[in-house]
C-alpha cells in the first residue's frame, strides 16, 4: 500500500511484482508440503533458489522471481497466469 499511496499508479506495477512473487513463494510452500527450513515428514521436496522470468501485463513488463524445486514435485507456479 506505501508504494500506491507514495507513487499512485505509478507504483502498482511494483506492488504487482511483489504480490506475484508472495504468492508463488505460498503456492511452493504448498507444493512442498513444508515451509522454508521446516522439516517434516510431510515434505515432498526442497525449495532450490528462483528463476528470473519477464512477464508482460496490461501494467508493463514485470521480472517475476519464479521459485524453483527439486526432488519429487512436479511444481510451476501461477502456471495460468505466468
Amino acid at each position: 500500500m506505501e508504494l500506491l499511496i507514495e507513487n499512485g499508479f505509478e507504483g502498482f506495477a511494483d506492488v504487482l511484482r511483489i504480490m506475484l512473487n508472495e504468492a508463488m513463494k505460498i503456492e511452493r510452500e504448498q507444493a512442498l508440503g513444508a515451509q522454508l527450513y521446516e522439516r517434516t515428514q510431510a515434505r515432498r521436496g526442497y525449495a532450490n533458489g528462483y528463476k528470473p522470468k519477464p512477464v508482460g501485463t496490461r501494467v508493463g513488463k514485470l521480472c517475476v522471481d519464479v521459485p524453483q524445486v527439486r526432488g519429487d514435485v512436479d511444481f510451476y507456479p501461477l502456471a495460468r497466469v505466468i
